[in-house]
């Protein structure tokens, strides 16, 4: 009699965000990825919930990459009761124990903000969780190898294996009792201009795998050529372009672009603030795990010089007075926190800025909404007009679009007994269920949030 497993769904199921994965196993309970639920205010509340498992009876936490829609939710679950180690490659905890810091040091502030301007509906508000309990969760990451079967019981192993997307990313494959079960994380793009082509499973008997843009192939706009004519709009109106943009990889990517336009003469000096403390975190980690990503040391370096690093809010504030043209490049890249809410604040409502878009933006968040020409927005407790030129650049997306995901599971030589498609909105993964059942013949499952599956 073979031995049961069971797999939980516990986020990222019909949405983005969330992801966690639980594989419950007569030797070990091994939650893949822990994410914050981000986006939709009945998605959000639900990181005020208690675990769906008792949180002292998981074993280990597999980690396929920093992002906080994978990491975010780690102190939550530590301060349930998880003692277990955390392990991912050494620079996705890198990436992840700067985003819990980061989310943690913003969660104080909000609630600080919010009680004392009287904006929330809690008395007093409170942070999700404090610097304290990320501090715990960071407590126990343990780095793990690519490429290299690590036993973690007497019947299951696993391996973890790039998969582009951001520095560090890596898809997890677990040998459950002879079972292979792959976890693909979120699938990096084969063309990304920093990070090297995802790797592919060859062999899985259950996939779990992201789906973001599963209905879609990304649109070949020139991203090079948006970027120009918003430079030199900026200047003829003597406006400033603000870049919301995701501290890990998008800010680097952004840089780069802009770095080479300018070397090739095709953009002119014009100032560049980078106003993410996370971001300038991550460069030193890009720094350090050099072996990631395309950039030699003598690039890095010159890219780097190249831009006006903010690292205090004071000099946030002199740069949002500073009226001359210019591109801020801050956090949030879906406009959910961080600095960008203040470049907002005192810059949306004027004509002459320009907001570039350069994300996937999630139902129910700010940059959806802008996305969608919504008129005003709520910016730190006040109604906004949106004035702003609200503008887009969907090919730089760090996700797989849909031929790129169905590129991923090109190399599998059997046909697996099942595969489950998480990590998008439904219209998405219907439009990929399909098509994998078109090319594939495969038996794909979208799962419900806290549904369970038995092998």
């Amino acid at each position: 009699m073979n031995p049961k497993i069971k797999l939980h769904f516990f986020g990222a199921a019909q949405t983005v965000t969330g992801s966690k994965f639980l594989l419950q196993t007569s030797e070990l309970n091994i939650l893949i990825d822990c994410g914050m639920f981000q986006g939709l205010k009945d998605l959000r509340l639900q990181n005020w919930e208690d675990f769906p498992f008792r949180a002292n009876e998981i074993d280990i936490v597999l980690l396929t990459h920093g992002h906080l829609d994978h990491c975010g939710y780690l102190p939550r679950l530590v301060k349930q009761g998880f003692e277990g180690a955390i392990k991912g490659t050494a620079p996705t905890l890198a990436i992840a124990s700067v985003i819990l810091r980061d989310s943690a040091l913003i969660q104080e502030e909000e609630a600080e903000q919010a009680n004392e301007e009287g904006y929330s509906k809690h008395h007093p508000a409170l942070p999700l969780y404090s610097q304290e309990d990320a501090e715990g969760a960071i407590d126990l990451f343990q780095p793990i190898d690519t490429d290299q079967w690590i036993s973690i019981s007497e019947n299951i192993k696993c391996r973890f294996r790039k998969v582009g997307h951001i520095i560090g990313a890596a898809f997890i494959e677990l040998e459950v009792f002879g079972k292979i079960i792959v976890f693909s994380g979120d699938i990096g793009r084969r063309t990304d201009p920093l990070l090297y082509p995802p790797e592919k499973p060859e062999w899985a008997d259950i996939v779990v795998m992201e789906s973001t843009y599963g209905d879609r192939l990304h649109p070949k706009d020139d991203c090079d050529s948006i970027l120009i004519e918003a430079v030199h709009q900026a200047i003829r109106d003597k406006g400033t372009i603000i870049i919301p943009s995701f501290a890990v990889e998008r800010l680097q990517t952004l840089m780069y672009k802009l770095w080479m336009l300018y070397n090739k003469n095709k953009i002119p000096n014009l100032p560049v603030f980078v106003d993410s403390p996370m971001g300038n975190e991550v460069l030193d980690i890009f720094n350090r795990f050099d072996t990631w990503h395309k950039l030699t040391a003598s690039e890095f370096t010159a890219m780097t010089r190249h831009f006006n690093i903010i690292t205090s809010y004071a000099d946030t504030w002199k740069t949002i007075d500073n009226k001359r043209p210019k591109i801020v490049i801050a956090g949030s890249g879906m406009v959910t926190g961080g600095r960008v809410l203040t470049y907002l604040r005192y810059y949306l409502d004027n004509p002459l800025t320009q907001v570039l878009l350069v994300g996937f933006q999630a139902e129910g968040t700010r940059g959806r909404r802008l996305l969608d020409g919504e008129e005003e927005i709520k910016l730190q407790g006040k109604y906004i007009p949106v004035k702003a030129q609200i503008k887009t650049i969907e090919s730089l997306s760090a996700h797989a679009d849909q031929g790129e995901l169905i590129d991923w599971l090109s190399d599998i030589k059997n046909i697996p007994e099942q595969l489950f498609l998480v990590h998008g909105e439904l219209q998405a993964m219907e439009a990929l269920q399909n098509k994998v059942f078109e090319t594939f013949n495969i038996k794909t499952t979208l799962p419900k949030l806290n549904e369970n599956y038995l092998f």
